[in-house]
Parts: C-alpha cells; sequence; structure tokens
C-alpha cells in the first residue's frame, strides 16, 4: 500500500535539519527498495527547506506510522505537522521514472482538498488521491509535477484553491 507522508518544517529549524541530513538519509536508506518519491519542499527562491515529503509503498499503516514518526526529523523536532495519509496513484510509476528537467522548469508539489479528477500531462511526475489511514475517506489529491512556476503548476493539477511549495528531487548527492 502506498503513503504519503509530509512534513512542513518548524520555523527556525533550518540548521537542526542541516545538522541531521546524513542521519535522515541513513533512516532513508532503510527503505530504498519502497521509495516512490522524496526530496524537500523549499522557499519561493528554492534557497532554503521548508519540509520533507516522502512517498512510500509499506505493507500496512503500522508500518507508515513507523516510517514517518522513527523518522530522524521527526524525532528531532524539526517538523511542525506531519501529513500521513494513504496515497491512491494514478500517474507516474516513481520520480526516478520521470526523468531530465525540462529546462526553465521548476519542480512543485501541488496539495488540494477539493475531490478526485483525472488529469494527464507529460509535465506529470506522480499524482494520485489522499485517503485516510483508517477509512475510505477522501481528503484531497497530491501531485508533483514540473512548471514554469507555481501558478502554472496549479493549472496544470487543475487545483483551485491550491496549495503549492517548490520542491525538488531528493536522496543523497554524492
Amino acid at each position: 500500500m502506498e503513503y504519503f507522508v509530509y512534513g512542513r518544517d518548524r520555523p527556525g529549524s533550518g540548521d537542526l535539519k542541516a545538522k541531521l541530513t546524513e542521519e535522515h538519509w541513513a533512516f532513508m536508506d532503510g527503505y530504498v527498495d519502497a521509495l516512490i518519491a522524496r526530496g524537500p519542499t523549499l522557499t519561493e527562491d528554492r534557497e532554503a527547506s521548508t519540509g520533507s515529503l516522502h512517498i512510500v509503498d509499506l505493507p500496512d499503516v503500522e508500518a507508515a506510522r513507523a516510517f514517518a514518526y522513527d523518522e530522524t526529523y521527526y524525532r528531532a523536532g524539526v517538523f511542525d505537522s506531519v501529513l500521513l495519509c494513504r496515497f491512491r496513484k494514478h500517474v507516474g510509476s516513481t520520480m526516478w521514472d520521470f526523468g531530465e528537467a525540462v529546462e526553465g522548469y521548476g519542480r512543485y508539489l501541488v496539495l488540494t482538498e477539493d475531490e478526485p479528477r483525472p488529469i494527464s500531462s507529460k509535465h506529470l511526475i506522480i499524482y494520485g488521491d489522499l485517503i485516510g489511514l483508517d477509512d475510505d475517506t477522501h481528503l484531497g489529491r497530491a501531485a508533483l509535477v514540473e512548471a514554469r512556476d507555481a501558478e502554472s503548476a496549479a493549472v496544470l493539477a487543475d487545483a483551485d484553491p491550491a496549495d503549492v511549495h517548490p520542491w525538488e528531487f531528493g536522496g543523497r548527492r554524492d
């Protein structure tokens, strides 16, 4: 089963998060075969982190809770909040299957609380519905897209209103 985990950084936690990056990556190394997408959300200028996104395939809710709440950043108090829910993917397989970025485009996480709907675009990396952990309550939609700007990302995801965050592929930088 796929799960969506998005930790939003607590204001002023940037130095702590930077200090814990290697420990965070070591934790994620244990899930390398289960990760569908990962990476930080960023400020508009893409200079600082605002959160940490993971879409992961795990056997059950208990494993998802362990993934979200045993994670280094969470345990250290980096996050102000964590959104943990099931994810029903409609488009994309993993972020690594998507390919190279288009010049002049950035990558974005688009969240919305509206109803399910089909969307398609060659700029859609991963797209799906956010579903309650313990029931089938539809919570909204999430899309990882590439677009010229945040407004274009919301239009591509057919999301109004939308919560749009600059995002980039995550993982070790070797």
